[in-house]
């Protein structure tokens, strides 16, 4: 598998932390050159990018590109071909969330999750195609969701949008199909990431439980084996999906989500 992308580029929404930083990790690790993308403090950023290009001897370049913003999508890409002569892999990770009932719903906010969630992986799919026909080669992996695949109350925008990717994913994956680029989705129940685990601390404090009781009883109630999904898991999913073992696997939605979707 590491030989497969040696030398390939990739470009990782929502990538400076959580799912997105691990599935950047692992590609750079690999030999992949990355470009990060993401929120967060600038210094910290900086440091982030640094690092990763010292410990994996990679480029790795990152863009501030705002996901609700198609223009600076398509730019951000081109960027990325013209500094780094390539984007071979693309993974559509970045991701808001927002809960609340369908009637009282912000309107403002369904506009910006469908606009984050959903049309952000249109764009950027939109944008770094041509140059994977080009070159003969691409691999495009969007981070849906469990909730791709099955709802849940009052998360009518997240449910909506990660349902989209879904469909967006196997109608790429056949437009593509007879070329050497492939599309998939990977549909990820809880992942332990540190705004997870903040919301584990708060739910305890609000419902005078322990952390472990609201991890098993309300965080992980909809997961049947009860652990979180770990975010390296992703990223090795991603690669896996890079490999050779993968050319023929293409518009697949993959539950990794300890049994959630099988009920």
């Amino acid at each position: 598998m590491i030989q497969t992308i040696q030398g390939k580029v990739a470009l990782v929404t929502g990538s400076t932390s959580g799912i997105g930083l691990a599935v950047a990790r692992q590609l750079a690790q690999a030999g992949a050159g990355v470009v990060l993308n993401g929120l967060g403090d600038a210094a910290q950023i900086e440091r982030l990018r640094a690092s990763l290009a010292e410990e994996y001897g990679v480029p790795v370049r990152y863009s501030g590109a705002d996901m609700s913003r198609p223009e600076q999508i398509a730019e951000m890409v081109a960027t990325a071909e013209r500094e780094l002569g390539a984007v071979d892999i693309l993974v559509n990770n970045a991701g808001i969330q927002h809960v609340a009932p369908v009637d009282e719903f912000p309107q403002a906010k369904w506009e910006q999750i469908l606009a984050i969630n959903l049309s952000s992986n249109f764009h950027a799919i939109r944008a770094a195609l041509p140059g994977m026909k080009s070159r003969g080669w691409g691999r495009i992996v969007n981070i849906a969701s469990a909730h791709g695949l099955v709802a849940s109350p009052f998360k009518s925008a997240y449910v909506a949008a990660k349902h989209g990717v879904v469909g967006l994913t196997k109608t790429v994956a056949l437009e593509v199909a007879e070329s050497a680029i492939t599309c998939n989705a990977i549909c990820p129940g809880y992942v332990k990431t540190p705004l997870v685990e903040g919301q584990v601390r708060d739910q305890a404090k609000a419902h005078g439980l322990s952390e472990e009781r609201v991890v098993r009883e309300v965080i992980l109630a909809s997961q049947p084996n009860k652990r979180f999904v770990e975010a390296q898991a992703i990223g090795d999913i991603v690669l896996f999906l890079c490999s050779p073992a993968a050319d023929a696997i293409t518009g697949i939605a993959l539950p990794v989500e300890g049994g959630w979707t099988a009920r």
